[in-house]
């Protein structure tokens, strides 16, 4: 059996967070969903990445006591939606998340995106989780340069994770050298820029050539940059792919090739606009 990727990244309190991860966006249907993310526990993912815009924290908790894996051995994100963001209000949407998950604590609480006027206050109510040692880490989703220089300005705890849209696409290096200065670990949502990557020949010729699928490429392009991955998929089979890229290595001249397929593109939101 293939090794699943089990690197982890040590956050800047010193906690360890699994590198590569499942991501839960779009996972409506209740019975998919709880079957997806069983599966992939068995198959060796200890990284889940809901919110409670997802609709699905309940499976998610569901999931992680059927499969029986400890608690302490898996590690669990979950997002403050923008409706319920301001102080009071993400402290309030926190209690409910961990009531629907069913746990007494969560390992990363992120802000979902930097609402206007409320992210900066929504983030100090993260810090006051952590503080209460009710999440073991802070952090922020879809945060610019200029949103995390606000919330920097404020916070005793600095965020130690933002996550962020980031593919061969988009590649955000302005952002990633930002945070690698603040000591900012970063999550690559839509790793694989929603599937519009999978024809990509460059991809798929450098698959050829050491025997893997243009989405492993992608995501073992995103392991070797240093960042946090959490492709979705509720598909077995592609869970399981996605899943094997511990035993091969890109080479620095393969990784330039697929370097040098930015084009500062998005296929989600831009947080200035959304």
């Amino acid at each position: 059996m293939t090794k699943v990727w089990t690197g982890t990244k040590e956050l800047a309190n010193g906690v360890h967070m699994p590198q590569f991860g499942l991501g839960v966006y779009k996972m409506t249907d209740s019975k998919q969903t709880f079957e997806a993310i069983t599966y992939a526990i068995e198959t060796g993912y200890r990284a889940i990445d809901t919110a409670s815009f997802y609709d699905n924290e309940k499976e998610t908790g569901e999931a992680l006591r059927y499969a029986g894996v400890p608690r302490e051995e898996m590690f669990v994100t979950s997002k403050v939606w923008n409706t319920d963001q301001g102080y009071d209000e993400t402290l309030r949407a926190f209690e409910v998340s961990l009531k629907k998950l069913g746990f007494d604590y969560l390992d990363l609480y992120l802000t979902h995106w930097p609402v206007s006027g409320k992210y900066v206050d929504t983030y100090r109510a993260i810090e006051r989780l952590y503080d209460e040692k009710l999440i073991r880490a802070t952090g922020v989703s879809n945060h610019h340069i200029h949103h995390l220089e606000q919330v920097l300005v404020k916070a005793n705890v600095p965020p130690m994770v933002n996550q962020i849209e980031l593919h061969p696409r988009l590649t955000q290096e302005p952002l990633r050298n930002f945070c690698k200065e603040n000591g900012i670990e970063i999550t690559s949502w839509s790793p694989l820029a929603r599937g519009q990557l999978l024809t990509e020949p460059t991809l798929l010729a450098i698959g050829e050539k050491y025997g893997k699928t243009a989405t492993q490429v992608i995501i073992r392009w995103h392991l070797q940059n240093d960042l946090i991955v959490i492709p979705k998929s509720v598909t077995p089979s592609r869970i399981k792919e996605n899943s094997e890229v511990a035993d091969f290595e890109l080479s620095a001249e393969d990784m330039a090739l697929i370097n040098a397929l930015n084009r500062n593109e998005r296929t989600g939101s831009d947080p200035d606009t959304f």
